[in-house]
């Protein structure tokens, strides 16, 4: 499937990989609309790539089900290309000090990026299967994004990992579901890359992080995200698993 001329979903696109992605396929031609809890910076985004912004919480399966609407009415079709970008990565011990565990954390990051990945799929997928199949077959791509954490679960990340975890492990079956239909799901597993998330961090510890990637050896830039989601879509053989895109990196216990 070419991106040009097809309407692409990104959530999460008002900044960092979903910011990334948004950009490349509206470069492409694709006809993007951003799906992002912060409506300013989707905005922002949208107005650069003359796109669509949403604001949506991708944890509300109802704000999911009227984004949907809302795309589809406003550029004449549903998304045949979907891209989950959207998420939050607390952390948190289980069982921290003085004996204060951490299920709030835990809930919290399971809605938004494991509950918010899967309602998006599902409305996507809803969509595309109503939508008239391509040359070869092919009706729609949908893309989630799991983390080198899925595998590599640092201390302080159960949840995070568990969330990933769960996104890498729906994969297989969800391109089993969707095969008959023309529709590929496929996941990247992002490592470390440069987004809000790590910006924030003193330099030291960006170092310290940094240090641990074999090659190359820095932070993965978001455009690198981009660019294996739009080889994603653009590649139909690409079907039911999960890529890590991390530079050979394995992250330490710590």
């Amino acid at each position: 499937m070419y991106l040009s001329g097809n309407v692409a979903l990104v959530t999460g696109g008002g900044s960092g990989l979903g910011a990334a992605t948004a950009r490349r396929f509206a470069a492409q031609g694709a006809k993007v609309a951003i799906l992002d809890f912060n409506i300013e910076a989707a905005s922002q985004v949208a107005q650069e790539i003359d796109g669509v912004a949403v604001q949506t919480d991708v944890a509300d399966e109802a704000a999911v089900a009227a984004s949907f609407d809302t795309v589809t009415g406003t550029l004449g079709s549903a998304p045949r290309i979907a891209v989950s970008c959207a998420g939050v990565g607390m952390a948190a011990r289980i069982v921290g000090r003085e004996g204060k565990l951490s299920f709030d954390v835990f809930e919290k990051t399971l809605r938004v990026n494991l509950f918010g990945t899967y309602n998006v799929m599902s409305y996507a997928a809803k969509r595309m299967l109503d939508l008239e199949p391509l040359s070869d077959g092919e009706r729609g791509v949908i893309i989630n994004t799991a983390s080198v954490a899925w595998q590599d679960g640092q201390l302080g990340q159960a949840a995070y990992a568990a969330s990933k975890g769960a996104i890498a492990s729906m994969c297989l079956p969800a391109a089993r579901e969707f095969a008959q239909n023309g529709i590929r799901v496929m996941a990247i597993a992002p490592g470390l890359f440069h987004t809000p998330m790590m910006e924030g961090l003193p330099e030291d510890i960006a170092a310290k992080i940094t240090a641990n990637i074999p090659f190359p050896a820095r932070l993965g830039e978001p455009d690198e995200f981009a660019l294996l989601a739009e080889q994603i879509v653009e590649n139909p053989f690409l079907n039911g698993t999960t890529i890590r895109l991390d530079g050979a990196v394995r992250l330490p216990p710590r």
